[in-house]
């Protein structure tokens, strides 16, 4: 472990991540500074001012540059002047989750790819409360792990959402069971517009780990199966275990429609395919890479056939709201990336009025062409991102209506929706540019559904 007590630390980005990597640090003896490009929200000005913790805001002054170890909140890009500075000084910079770690007593559980993610750790943690397993849920889901390492021991397990931007900066940080869904474009914006350098922040995952550990990944998707195929000369590569819907392999797959685990230890079958709680191909691999990952940390299979066929799915990933006169509606806000608008729309066989847009990340847009031309009668574009919508769409799409609120964009779903017909908030950008979050976006979509 990294000594850190007495050592003058700088957190750069004071969200929830940031400020609760300043509040361990400062419980472990180091002299902590926080400091944000923009304003600090009141909450977490309150948390730091009642913790002593110095701060700063509105910009990165010279004292931001000074010290022994520059922690980043997953917000900050590996490229903002903050990080510049540090790394032209030679002097380390480490993510959050990074720091987290040196703390942790307990096996991590880490789950990362561009889509599922979410879905992937609210079920595992599903799994776990049916077994009766005491665990952690945390990281990019909204609790950061500096919050909750302290109650970490080897009784409980840490189930983890990790994104790339977490990734980014890891040294040590190690996944005991690490599970890798799928590698799509995302965050490019992030990333200088190139899929390799977002290919090699997810690869950080399974790159930490050793010959002890696991690692459970998409064989059906070929940029993680390429990637997958490297790894395998390593001498430290963990145990590789693959999911796949498509062909047998030797991991979890289907065989006459019955989920089965076929490995050296494990010779099982798991469940019906049919009687999966959540619908689409895609939850279908994610259910898939749940199962295994639950049944490698020794999960039996009771509690696992429960949870795959009673798991409801999370707020914000393809949750329905309601019918109104014969329409459907479910709000997708979850989806920040071209390819999870596409697993949305693939789940859909009914016409569907299409509303997507907000800060666009650098998508390609026509990635959705057959889908859009198959199913969707109307796209309402929003926020920053509306006019590459319009752009990429056009032709495409039969109709592409404006909306500059999420009220007038659902008024406008509601003047065109017809009986028989799905109306989608799945937006394929982040949603910063009009809301505070994607939660934020999901909510105000519901509260003007339910207004109708």
């Amino acid at each position: 472990m990294t000594r850190i007590e007495q050592q003058d630390i700088v957190v750069a980005g004071a969200a929830r991540s940031g400020v609760a990597v300043a509040m361990l640090l400062k419980s472990k003896g180091a002299r902590v500074f926080v400091s944000d490009i923009g304003k600090i929200a009141e909450e977490h000005r309150s948390r730091l001012e009642l913790a002593g913790i110095p701060f700063e805001e509105q910009g990165h002054t010279e004292k931001a540059r000074s010290g022994d170890l520059l922690v980043l909140s997953p917000g900050v890009p590996s490229d903002a002047p903050i990080v510049r500075a540090w790394k032209n000084a030679e002097k380390q910079v480490v993510a959050e989750i990074e720091v987290a770690s040196w703390y942790c007593k307990s096996r991590i559980i880490a789950v990362t790819g561009s889509n599922g993610k979410t879905t992937v750790v609210n079920w595992l943690a599903d799994v776990w409360k049916r077994a009766g397993r005491s665990y952690l849920l945390a990281g990019n889901i909204g609790t950061a792990f500096s919050e909750v390492v302290e109650q970490t021991s080897q009784e409980v397990d840490v189930i983890l959402e990790v994104s790339s931007f977490q990734l980014d900066h890891i040294d040590r940080f190690r996944a005991r069971v690490g599970v890798l869904l799928n590698i799509t474009p995302d965050h490019l914006n992030r990333y200088h517009n190139q899929f390799e350098e977002y290919i090699a922040s997810k690869m950080q995952l399974p790159g930490h780990q050793t010959k002890d550990d696991v690692l459970i990944y998409g064989f059906d998707d070929p940029v993680v199966k390429d990637q997958v195929r490297k790894l395998s000369g390593r001498p430290e590569t963990p145990a590789l275990l693959p999911f796949s819907s498509e062909v047998e392999v030797p991991g979890i797959f289907l065989r006459n429609g019955i989920i089965r685990i076929q490995t050296d230890r494990l010779n099982e079958e798991v469940l019906p395919m049919k009687q999966l709680a959540l619908p689409g191909k895609h939850n279908l691999r994610n259910g898939l890479a749940v199962a295994l990952a639950a049944r490698i940390c020794e999960i039996d299979k009771g509690p696992i056939r429960e949870s795959l066929s009673g798991f409801e799915g999370v707020p914000h990933r393809l949750q329905k709201v309601r019918d109104v006169d014969g329409v459907t509606w479910y709000n997708d806000s979850k989806a920040t990336n071209v390819n999870a608008v596409w697993y949305a729309l693939t789940s859909f066989s009914k016409p569907v009025i299409l509303i997507m847009g907000g800060r666009d990340k650098g998508n390609d847009y026509s990635e959705l062409a057959s889908e859009i031309r198959k199913k969707v009668k109307l796209v309402v574009a929003i926020g920053e991102g509306r006019e590459a919508v319009r752009e990429q769409l056009q032709g495409v799409a039969p109709v592409i209506w404006y909306a500059d609120s999420m009220q007038e964009a659902v008024r406008k779903c509601y003047m065109k929706a017809e009986r028989g017909d799905v109306v989608l908030l799945s937006p394929a950008c982040a949603s910063f540019d009009m809301f505070e979050s994607y939660e934020d976006r999901g909510l105000r979509f519901i509260q003007a559904v339910m207004t109708l």
